[in-house]
């Protein structure tokens, strides 16, 4: 894996882990889209995300 310069490491703080490696939220790593969200967000507004769970609304 190649390393980060200073600028790219500065521009992708918000994603490096302690390891210093990205890391995406939870429900963004097996997404295919590329809104991908940091490990560091708690609530997520995604429009791609579709919840199993979730009721439907009939309109």
């Amino acid at each position: 894996m190649p390393r980060m310069s200073k600028r790219e490491k500065e521009e992708w703080n918000f994603f490096l882990n302690e390891k210093g490696r990205k890391e995406y939220n939870d429900l963004c790593r097996r997404c295919v889209h590329e809104c991908k969200q940091s490990f560091r967000t708690i609530v997520i507004s995604c429009p791609q995300y579709k919840s199993k769970r979730s009721k439907r609304v009939d309109v």
